[in-house]
């Protein structure tokens, strides 16, 4: 009966068409969003926070409902769309972008929890939403129904807005030498604290990525999602979610939610570059930057690159979904390389915007120049786990000589 009334309750949250705005709407309304995000930007670094009323506005844009399933008050919209509003918001602020990248890509995953956990967090509010830390740091005591959960997560982006978190954590074995099963644990508000003074960093400080304390709480079996299910695309969530959008690879959604907002940074930074150029004349050589050959093939350079990686991670999704939509099986030489596309962008952004910067004289030394917050995010965006290429190489070359995975995360 539980379950029924779940279902009914659900399905008359979902929004009618009409509701729904189409992709080209909500894009438009992150690209209205810049110049106010840009206004904030020094703010929200002071505060290391994403304002209120930034998270109230985007609320009410719908952006934290691209991902979500419509049964439950979402748009259920192909990811591109969800990635096209991130990386414009990004343009104007990286730290919201990536903030939103990583809050707004978990009504994805929670869709893919157990039933009885997607009620628990949307049942009497579907606009809840959750932060995250995926770091394997927590101690998990297996007991009748679910697990204790104790310890101490960091890098929870976004955690002081959300009434929910996602923690990382290994149940251990249950028999001698077997292998631990990584799980994501799903918390209320309730069991746990944030400690809002860790997140002191040189880049991405807008984020809120604070820590995150667990003292011994109960987690009940159905609040856990197994990283092998999200691996083999067989998740309890598809059973009253079965969209061909929850058949995608978790993995694959989040790692490109960590890559996407560097976009925005990078773009930010190329209209930095050429607004400084157009004025910049060098008081030691009399030179204008306008006419430097070196900058402007260091503009051109990023430009065409950037473009060809925004392009490159496009039609990543759309071949996804395209297998989603036939019921096709991805193939995990393609995941492995869609994973090692997504983990080498933001670096190579970085190392762009690093060759302008360094043409730009004195006045890329200010931090009041509007080049200099967004090459800070991007060597910050660099540190995240999943942005270092280096952890995808043997996965990418062994899917190239068809040989299995060596690490479940694609």
């Amino acid at each position: 009966m539980k379950g029924e009334i779940a279902k009914m309750a659900s399905a008359a949250s979902a929004p009618s068409d009409a509701a729904v705005p189409s992709p080209e709407d909500l894009v438009a309304r992150a690209r209205a969003m810049v110049p106010t995000l840009k206004e904030r930007t020094r703010r929200c670094v002071a505060e290391r926070d994403v304002p209120a009323e930034t998270i109230a506005e985007l609320h009410e844009a719908g952006f934290f409902r691209i991902l979500q399933p419509r049964r439950w008050g979402g748009y259920e919209m192909h990811p591109n769309v969800f990635f096209d509003v991130q990386k414009t918001l990004a343009e104007g602020c990286m730290s919201t972008g990536w903030m939103y990248g990583v809050v707004g890509c978990h009504p994805y995953e929670i869709a893919l929890f157990h039933e009885e956990a997607q009620v628990e967090i949307w049942g009497e509010d579907t606009s809840a939403l959750a932060s995250s830390s995926y770091q394997p740091v927590g101690k998990v005591t297996p007991v009748d129904g679910g697990f204790r959960l104790s310890g101490c997560w960091g890098f929870s982006t976004g955690s002081v807005h959300c009434q929910w978190v996602i923690l990382g954590a290994l149940v251990p074995p249950s028999e001698p030498g077997g292998a631990p099963d990584m799980r994501a644990f799903l918390l209320p508000r309730s069991d746990y604290t944030i400690d809002t003074d860790a997140w002191h960093v040189f880049g991405l400080q807008g984020t809120g990525s604070h820590d995150v304390i667990v003292d011994d709480v109960f987690v009940p079996a159905y609040r856990t999602h197994r990283a092998m299910d999200g691996f083999l695309c067989a998740n309890p969530g598809q059973e009253t979610n079965p969209g061909p959008l929850y058949t995608l690879p978790w993995a694959q959604v989040f790692t490109r939610s960590v890559s996407t907002a560097a976009f925005g940074g990078a773009r930010a930074a190329i209209n930095a570059a050429m607004d400084i150029a157009q004025s910049r004349v060098s008081t030691n050589t009399g030179k204008a930057s306008k006419h430097d050959p070196f900058l402007l093939a260091a503009i051109s350079r990023a430009e065409a690159e950037v473009t060809e990686m925004e392009q490159t991670l496009r039609l990543t999704f759309d071949d996804l979904m395209g297998h989603a939509q036939r019921g096709e099986a991805i193939p995990m030489e393609k995941r492995s390389r869609y994973a090692y596309n997504s983990s080498s962008v933001v670096r190579r952004m970085a190392e762009l915007v690093d060759d302008m910067v360094k043409l730009l004289g004195g006045r890329a030394v200010y931090m009041s120049s509007e080049i200099i917050q967004p090459w800070l995010d991007l060597h910050a965006g660099r540190a995240h786990v999943a942005n270092d290429p280096n952890n995808r190489t043997t996965d990418f070359v062994g899917g190239m000589l068809g040989q299995a995975p060596t690490f479940t995360f694609l």
